[in-house]
């Protein structure tokens, strides 16, 4: 009997859609083309933007032709002094000798536009649009003026010797910022706008005599086979488009840097930039590449060199000291010297809890201050941040609940997370000691070494953009030693990363250099 009813009321609809005349279907921006008259292109436009009070439409005589027109633009997205002195004003009171499809206007860009997809995306954008009496397009003029803050040194990526400016969150400010740095005819930019629901612009940056074409057309395919809402942010767009979302390690930098991001357009990769975000994406990208930082390249060589190798013993501190302390303490008493042994006994004979649970609550806690830290106001943050580190951890040794050394343990892998130059990588080491934690508590020294090959393992397997993530570790490329974990010096350093395959192999290497390979 349902079925009969759902037949019923579908026949019903057929018929009554059936008898609706063509000219009663609600208006569909995107398929229909502007009208000649100026009355039914502003009905229409009011019908596409209903319920939009910032929705501003200034109507006025074109005195360049004695007819109507009417300009519009949303208030909020506007230079109203640019639309005041450059586009009213030169309409409404100027006659200049133009030719014919030519506008008295005093802007550096304008364009001709005659759908209304067309229209609608240029009003959401920030341009204004020009209808006028008797035509069948109207005119998007870049107008655009939202707020945006001013330029400021990044907050997370500091840097001593170099620049302090950062990105900010309007894409045509950090392409700037980059063109500061490669003011060349080979920077090239590729635009792209995706999202259903709002449209994001993503600019692909580039050297043209150097990227390899193919991460380019990889890339490309990736942005626009993507089909979403909106993409809001840097993280969103790279968990779309990385290799592996599953691994706990970024397959792309994202930088604050315009002079990060310049470095790594030199050496060949490609740089996205996405509207309404104040950070870049760079790809693509090896492990080697998150150790490094834009400072290195500021100071002496050897200073360089050895900033470099503490990063790589703080990334293990980080990730297998607490892991280490739990199987020596819990299996592996051996390889505990014995004076240092018996103090370790004297400080656990109070703690009721076995080693793992120790260094889980301590560190659960650490996250926690850590978190905390961040989300408060700066000078809160800091106070939140050191003493309540040393008043939580000196009540809970003073309770029982943790021994000394723990304090130590935990203590000491915090340091160590905070040199990591890059906050990502930085992330997912602090979460890679959790599991080592727990394995070490179950085999001890044996299960340390099994959870190392098989990070290891997965750190070979894994792709930035289709390249290998180790490289120039596995495969392996020795020229690429010179400004990896080591850093030689830059006269030295004339050939660009093999891993990243650039068409241009030699950088425009000095004399000293050359003369040194003859």
């Amino acid at each position: 009997m349902s079925f009969v009813r759902r037949l019923f009321r579908w026949t019903n609809r057929i018929f009554i859609q059936a008898a609706v005349p063509e000219q009663n279907i609600p208006f569909a921006p995107g398929s229909n083309s502007l009208h000649t008259t100026l009355t039914e292109n502003v009905k229409l436009l009011q019908t596409l933007f209903n319920k939009t009070p910032d929705l501003v439409v200034r109507t006025f005589t074109y005195k360049q032709t004695d007819s109507q027109a009417a300009l519009v633009y949303l208030s909020g997205l506007v230079d109203k002094n640019a639309i005041n002195n450059n586009v009213l004003r030169q309409l409404m009171f100027h006659q200049a000798d133009t030719t014919e499809g030519e506008l008295p206007v005093t802007l550096g860009l304008m364009s001709t536009i005659a759908t209304w997809e067309q229209i609608e995306t240029s009003i959401l954008h920030g341009y204004s649009v020009l209808f006028i009496d008797g035509l069948p397009h109207a005119y998007a003029m870049d107008t655009q003026g939202w707020p945006q803050r001013a330029i400021t040194d990044s907050q997370i990526e500091a840097s001593l010797k170099g620049a302090h400016q950062g990105f900010v969150e309007t894409d045509a400010q950090n392409i700037a910022l980059i063109r500061r740095y490669i003011s060349s005819t080979e920077l090239k930019i590729k635009e792209y706008y995706i999202g259903q629901r709002a449209k994001s612009k993503v600019s692909l940056l580039y050297l043209e005599d150097v990227a390899l074409p193919e991460f380019l057309q990889e890339l490309e395919k990736r942005i626009t086979a993507l089909n979403v809402d909106c993409i809001l942010n840097t993280g969103e767009l790279a968990e779309y488009i990385e290799d592996n979302s599953f691994s706990l390690f970024p397959q792309f930098i994202t930088t604050e840097r315009p002079d990060t991001a310049a470095s790594q357009i030199l050496q060949g990769r490609i740089c996205v930039v996405l509207d309404r975000s104040s950070s870049v994406l760079v790809a693509p990208m090896n492990l080697v590449s998150f150790f490094q930082g834009i400072d290195d390249y500021s100071m002496r060589w050897p200073v360089a060199t050895f900033l470099r190798l503490l990063r790589i013993l703080a990334c293990f501190v980080a990730a297998f000291l607490p892991g280490i302390y739990i199987a020596c303490i819990s299996f592996n008493h051996e390889v505990i010297p014995l004076d240092l042994i018996l103090s370790i006994g004297e400080f656990r004979a109070v703690v009721p809890y076995p080693p793992l649970i120790e260094a889980l609550i301590m560190e659960i806690m650490l996250e926690m201050l850590r978190e905390a830290g961040i989300r408060l106001p700066a000078p809160v943050g800091q106070t939140v941040g050191i003493v309540g580190g040393i008043v939580i951890g000196q009540a809970a040794v003073q309770a029982g609940i943790v021994s000394n050394l723990m304090v130590v343990i935990v203590a000491s892998t915090a340091v160590a997370s905070f040199i990591l130059p890059n906050y990502d990588m930085a992330s997912s080491i602090r979460l890679i000691r959790f599991p080592m934690m727990i394995i070490a508590s179950i085999f001890g020294i044996v299960g340390i070494v099994a959870g190392y090959m098989v990070l290891i393992a997965h750190l070979i397997n894994l792709k930035s953009l289709g390249q290998s993530y180790t490289s120039p570790l596995a495969p392996l490329r020795l020229e690429d030693w010179k400004d990896g974990f080591v850093r030689l010096p830059l006269w030295k350093m004339i050939m660009r990363p093999q891993s990243v395959r650039t068409l241009q192999k030699k950088k425009m290497s000095s004399k000293r250099a050359e003369g040194d390979d003859s």
